[in-house]
């Protein structure tokens, strides 16, 4: 023990003068104090930690594995020296795959899983049952047990049946004027409006066009129904006469597909303000200071700087609110049940319900209504690409070919 401190003192000495020649006196003093101390065991092997290998984020297996005595060196190695570097390269290996992080792959699916999991239990397995369901003939009268197989008999029944043309034209003329002048018309004229308005007044109007998406839909419908009751009780007629102009009968019965469109679009209106909305006010505002700087007006201003960067919330909001439109009917229910009269406000999700859930004759086809909801998500499907088409989609997603910070 004696020889090994007198071998290690001097190689101290010499490395604490090296290190004073190189960073000064307080270098020397600092080396040779960082030497002093215990003297390790020479017989005992001196190797490096788990805590080292594991705090060496850029250090790779193999250097890993070669920084432990007897692995990956060369000269001869004694049998003893042998099974030390044996054990210490298992060592190594089981500390580097300990501390190896897991696959990006499976990290995303882990995150995915669970509305994975969502997705199918509420959406694909219901689709494919309904699929399935729609090439049977069930119904009220054959129940669960004395149904058959009918192939695409419902789907023929649907091509040969003279009311779904004329709900098809029904559902046509909804949605697309919904969509156009309240979902994506109206909206964008609020989200611009209140853009440029003072921040608190811009967040209070937002916020009562908010009120009739939050209103339960029963007590929606009803107001409206005040609102278009034949005189002197209907608002509207009350409006009109204090105006001096005619008033008419119920404005539902006499008026129906112009009260329908508005009852969904003063909803659907509010859901499109805000995402506008929002969209607008995460562009830059030095782009709007520089485009107003090269004298461009409010209109040019719109037009030539807004309207360009909302083609991401316009897609989305246009998508989306066809989706929406076509697959709910509680308004119409609600406000004319289809009517007035047979199917003059009948459709296509509405026609599906009645006919599987709730008809006049009392035999609900649950086969038949099926079908009616299969070729509703395939018209959904249709709509979608389009609207992937028509926004060009693919260029939406390419990289930008300039970052601006």
């Amino acid at each position: 023990m004696s020889r090994v401190r007198r071998a290690v003192e001097p190689a101290a000495g010499g490395a604490g003068a090296a290190a004073g020649a190189a960073g000064g006196p307080g270098s020397g003093v600092a080396a040779a104090t960082a030497c002093e101390g215990p003297i390790p065991d020479p017989g005992r092997e001196a190797r490096p930690g788990a805590a080292g290998l594991a705090a060496a984020p850029g250090r790779s297996g193999d250097a890993a594995a070669r920084a432990l005595p007897g692995v990956g060196q060369g000269g001869p190695v004694s049998e003893s020296g042998a099974g030390t570097g044996a054990a210490s390269h298992g060592r190594a290996a089981a500390v580097l795959a300990a501390a190896r992080p897991a696959a990006p792959w499976r990290l995303g699916a882990g995150f995915l899983l669970p509305f994975a999991l969502v997705v199918a239990v509420f959406f694909l397995i219901p689709a494919v049952l309904t699929v399935i369901l729609s090439l049977t003939d069930v119904s009220v009268v054959t129940g669960l047990r004395d149904f058959r197989w009918v192939g695409l008999e419902n789907y023929r029944r649907i091509l040969t049946d003279p009311v779904a043309g004329l709900v098809l034209r029904n559902t046509l003329l909804y949605v697309g004027a919904t969509l156009t002048l309240f979902n994506v018309g109206l909206a964008l004229v609020l989200a611009l409006a209140t853009a440029f308005l003072p921040q608190r007044w811009g967040g209070f109007f937002r916020a009562v066009w908010l009120l009739p998406r939050i209103t339960p839909s029963v007590v929606y419908v009803l107001m409206w129904k005040y609102f278009a009751a034949e005189p002197p009780y209907g608002v509207i007629n009350q409006v009109l006469a204090a105006l001096g102009l005619p008033a008419g009968g119920n404005w539902l019965y006499e008026h129906p597909w112009p009260m329908v469109i508005a009852i969904n679009g003063f909803v659907g209106a509010s859901m499109g303000m805000i995402i506008f909305s929002a969209a607008i006010q995460a562009i830059p505002r030095e782009q709007l200071i520089a485009a107003q700087v090269d004298g461009a007006g409010t209109w040019a201003l719109v037009r030539r700087v807004v309207l360009p960067q909302l083609r991401w919330p316009a897609l989305f909001v246009a998508a989306y609110q066809t989706l929406s439109l076509l697959a709910s009917y509680e308004y119409i229910l609600l406000a004319t049940d289809g009517g007035p009269g047979f199917y003059t406000t009948e459709v296509w999700a509405l026609y599906a319900f009645h006919t599987a859930l709730s008809n006049y004759f009392g035999n609900a086809q649950y086969g038949l209504g099926a079908a009616l909801a299969t070729v509703l998500v395939v018209i959904g499907l249709v709509a979608s690409l389009l609207y992937l088409r028509f926004f060009n989609f693919r260029q939406l997603t390419q990289r930008p070919r300039i970052e601006v910070s």
